[in-house]
């Protein structure tokens, strides 16, 4: 029982690495209308430089900072300089784009960084025992840092003018520019929201796990999965399924294995598709 109890929290803090990485690619698909594919490579690029400037900086926080600074900054560049000249085209262009980024991306860090796995220097700390389950105290600030972080998110998208432009846009693009909605501003602010948001998820997967130039690229099943699971374009729709498949899939590890527990998000996405392809949380939409 103890065994399954530390499974079932790992899967908790994986979930909330799976529903943040889908949180953002559901942002992006609610508004811009296609899949993004190079959200895996934006984690990847905020674990590495979350990396860089703890070990220069001697703090995780200061380089978890700078890692959604970076995650938000190649969104915003990657909107800039290609999305947005995409604009009106169909959205397998859009996917075909974002994947040609994700390799860019993924190259420039192999080259820059290597592809052996580092690790972030964390202090060694006790873990905590609760009925013969051990509790991780990193655990628990990482869900601290991911309850913040949604929290943030869902902030902007409720609370703040710029939010309710977004829903907005979401609901209906040509109503909203005729209401006098700048769509590029929306745009760049949707991309620096959704880059951050993965940058996130790549720091505390990185933090969890290791960190290597492919990481990101490995999440990015599970994270569509979750994304469609959730009805694609509902933001608490892809969190819940993002906790609800990293658990599954934690729980499940001793019976299929470490390497073949990435099937499971797999069949999810195929029985989704097939059986309710608007999620489980509702029909597909733009977010709201």
């Amino acid at each position: 029982m103890p065994a399954f109890a530390e499974l079932f929290i790992g899967g908790l803090m994986s979930g909330l690495v799976v529903g943040l990485s889908a949180l953002a690619i559901t942002l992006i698909f609610g508004i811009a209308r296609f899949p993004n594919a190079a959200t895996g490579d934006v984690m990847t690029a905020g674990a590495y430089t979350a990396l860089s400037v703890a070990a220069l900086t001697d703090s995780v926080i200061i380089g978890g900072l700078f890692g959604a600074i970076t995650g938000a900054a190649l969104a915003i560049l990657a909107y800039l300089l290609v999305f947005r000249k995409l604009s009106g085209r169909s959205s397998v262009t859009n996917l075909l784009a974002s994947i040609g980024i994700a390799f860019f991306l993924r190259a420039v860090i192999g080259l820059g960084f290597g592809h052996q796995q580092q690790v972030f220097q964390l202090p060694l700390e006790r873990p905590w025992r609760i009925l013969d389950v051990r509790l991780q105290p990193a655990d628990l600030n990482l869900v601290i840092v991911a309850v913040i972080a949604l929290s943030v998110v869902f902030l902007i998208l409720y609370a703040t003018p710029i939010g309710r432009c977004m829903r907005a846009v979401a609901d209906d693009p040509g109503l909203a520019k005729v209401s006098g909605i700048s769509p590029s501003r929306i745009m760049i602010a949707l991309w620096a929201l959704a880059g951050s948001v993965s940058a996130v998820a790549g720091v505390m997967y990185g933090i969890k796990t290791v960190v290597t130039p492919e990481m990101g690229w490995d999440m990015l099943l599970p994270a569509f999965a979750a994304a469609i699971l959730g009805g694609i374009g509902n933001p608490v729709g892809a969190i819940c399924a993002g906790i609800l498949l990293g658990t599954l899939q934690e729980v499940a590890t001793p019976l299929v294995g470490f390497t073949y527990k990435i099937a499971i998000s797999f069949f999810v996405l195929l029985l989704v598709l097939l059986v309710r392809p608007r999620g489980l949380f509702g029909q597909i939409e733009g977010v709201r």
